[in-house]
């Protein structure tokens, strides 16, 4: 029990930077609608934040903690091979003029760049409590 109580209190310390972090990247990726700041902006801005906002609500990191089956299913790992799957689906199918679209390979690379950044803290963050409760006293 005491496991859960540490990865829920370490979940719950880091909220409310996670909720500041989606709506960061919800505002900067919507802005690509509302603002031309040129075409990197244009192109990739809503690819690179999409999956990492995605990532967060998946997740519940914005959140008070909670354990159900969406948490269990949507871990660190899973969340980022379901939002992997889905932006490679996506291109991929713009690849196959599946719908109106511009194929464009650097999207990839895009979608992966605060993605897995993000991944990669989030199961630090994980970690880091689990250890903290294993530890012998």
């Amino acid at each position: 029990m005491k496991s859960v109580s540490n990865r829920k209190d370490k979940h719950n310390e880091y909220a409310p930077f996670w909720a500041l972090a989606l709506v960061l990247l919800c505002l900067t990726g919507l802005s690509t609608n509302w603002f031309d700041l040129g075409i990197f902006f244009k192109g990739y801005v809503l690819d690179m934040t999409g999956p990492a906002w995605s990532y967060i609500l998946f997740r519940g990191l914005y959140t008070s903690y909670r354990k159900n089956r969406w948490t269990l299913f949507f871990t660190p790992r899973n969340t980022l091979i379901v939002l992997i799957i889905v932006s490679f689906g996506i291109e991929g199918a713009q690849f196959l003029k599946l719908y109106p679209s511009t194929f464009d390979p650097w999207d990839f690379v895009a979608y992966l760049s605060i993605l897995v950044p993000l991944f990669l803290l989030d199961s630090w963050l994980v970690n880091t409590a689990e250890k903290r409760t294993h530890t012998p006293v």
